[in-house]
């Protein structure tokens, strides 16, 4: 939504907003903006008859005060998506969608297309290096679309991709999560059949074949689709090889999950001019996204990576990509319990296994966060016999010291740290070295 406002504001909009928290970097940005909110929370006198539209976002629910002076007034009232769908009706969409890799896969496009030199305008959920905001809008042609599963707005309960419409689409795999909202699988499955029929008519869909969910929902899919795979590829000092129609191409990139990623978003690609040669020449300086196995440090003797993982599916394909990446290394992989899903005991055991390529595994939970859900706080031991193959704390001051005691192992060590949190406050600066 900050990005949004920063976009709309650039184009020379007047723009306002409100919220009851505002954190870094949103605040500092919205600041140097000139649009960040003088008070924190809601103001419905700041609603006024002169405006010409409210843009609702998730976290306002419906008895908001703003929400319900905005309809005493008659206001237009947009939800995010509703916004995007009413600024591209008139250009090409492509979304891009699944319950993983969808930021990935979106900068993976976004980096091909201007590389070629096409305009397009974008909106994706991670700010990418050689891209000023997550938000672009204009009068390009295109658009490129991060396709989010989870609900639009108070106003509006179901998926943000619902309302897009797309000409072109990717999938790239399901896997159970947002629990809260979603609350059995096959209600959560059901938004992906939706998605496909809500594609225009004439569009095209990839999807990742190797997914089982996938699979069956294709059985019913009515628009022309294609599956895709993973490219021939090999593991290499810098990350990934990949051949290609007789050529190989050198990318920084690894773990199959990106290279099944990579391969889905050259066949976008191809559809929008891109030929295969061009694309994986792309790719070859694409450094990935911010929190996405994004390298932070390296030294001799250890090198630090950070993950946003957080659903089960996601912890399992990063923590196997970084020990196909690194076969003889001290491997030691961190994860908190922090969304919704994570933290109930019946999704748990959802983790098991995920864990296990790791030579040493530990799990951090914060039981005030459980108290504030008002979710029983498990025991150490619950989490351990769900998970398997790890250490859990629920202290993180313990938790630093049971990876400094890795790291100074008199091996080299690879760092995982993956959340969608803040680590209770750890920084994964606070492993390197001076």
């Amino acid at each position: 939504m900050h990005n949004l406002a920063l976009e709309l504001a650039a184009l020379g909009n007047d723009v306002s907003g409100s919220d009851d928290e505002i954190f870094d970097p949103a605040k500092s940005r919205l600041e140097k903006a000139g649009i960040l909110p003088e008070k924190q929370g809601w103001f419905p006198e700041k609603i006024t008859g002169n405006l010409d539209a409210v843009i609702l976002g998730m976290h306002a629910r419906g008895d908001n005060p703003e929400l319900i002076k905005v309809k005493e007034l008659g206001i237009p009232v947009y939800s995010f998506p509703e916004f995007i769908y009413e600024h591209s009706k008139n250009k090409t969409r492509v979304v891009i969608g699944g319950s993983h890799g969808k930021t990935t896969c979106t900068a993976m496009l976004m980096h091909a297309l201007k590389k070629h030199g096409l305009e397009f305008d974008y909106l994706v959920g991670s700010q990418l290096s050689g891209f000023e905001r997550m938000v672009k809008l204009s009068d390009a042609p295109l658009i490129i679309i991060e396709g989010d599963e989870y609900l639009t707005s108070a106003l509006q309960p179901i998926p943000k991709f619902h309302l897009y419409k797309p000409h072109l689409a990717m999938l790239t795999g399901i896997a159970w999560d947002h629990v809260n909202v979603f609350p059995t699988f096959e209600n959560y499955l059901e938004q992906f059949e939706i998605f496909e029929k809500t594609m225009v008519k004439s569009g095209k869909l990839f999807w990742f074949n190797q997914d089982q969910n996938l699979q069956k929902i294709s059985e019913n899919f009515t628009i022309s689709n294609q599956w895709y795979n993973e490219p021939e590829f090999q593991i290499s000092e810098k990350g990934t090889r990949v051949h290609f129609e007789g050529r190989s191409y050198d990318l920084s990139i690894f773990g199959r999950h990106n290279l099944q990623n990579a391969e889905g978003v050259r066949l976008l690609a191809s559809e929008l001019g891109i030929s295969g040669p061009d694309y994986w020449k792309y790719m070859e300086d694409f450094s990935g996204t911010a929190k996405r196995l994004e390298k932070i440090f390296e030294s001799e003797n250890r090198i630090i990576y950070r993950d946003f993982a957080h659903a089960p599916s996601k912890v399992q394909a990063t923590v196997s990509a970084i020990r196909d990446q690194y076969p003889d290394q001290n491997f030691v992989s961190v994860f908190e319990l922090h969304t919704y899903s994570s933290l109930r005991s019946d999704f748990l055991p959802g983790y098991a296994g995920t864990m296990n390529p790791a030579d040493k595994a530990f799990v951090l939970f914060d039981p005030h966060v459980y108290e504030l859900k008002k979710m029983p706080v498990p025991e150490t031991s619950e989490i351990e016999n769900a998970i398997g193959n790890c250490v859990a704390f629920s202290n993180p001051d313990l938790l630093k010291k049971a990876i400094a005691t890795e790291l100074n192992s008199g091996k080299k060590t690879i760092l995982l740290l993956m959340s969608s949190g803040n680590f209770g406050g750890i920084s994964p600066l606070d492993f390197s070295e001076n």
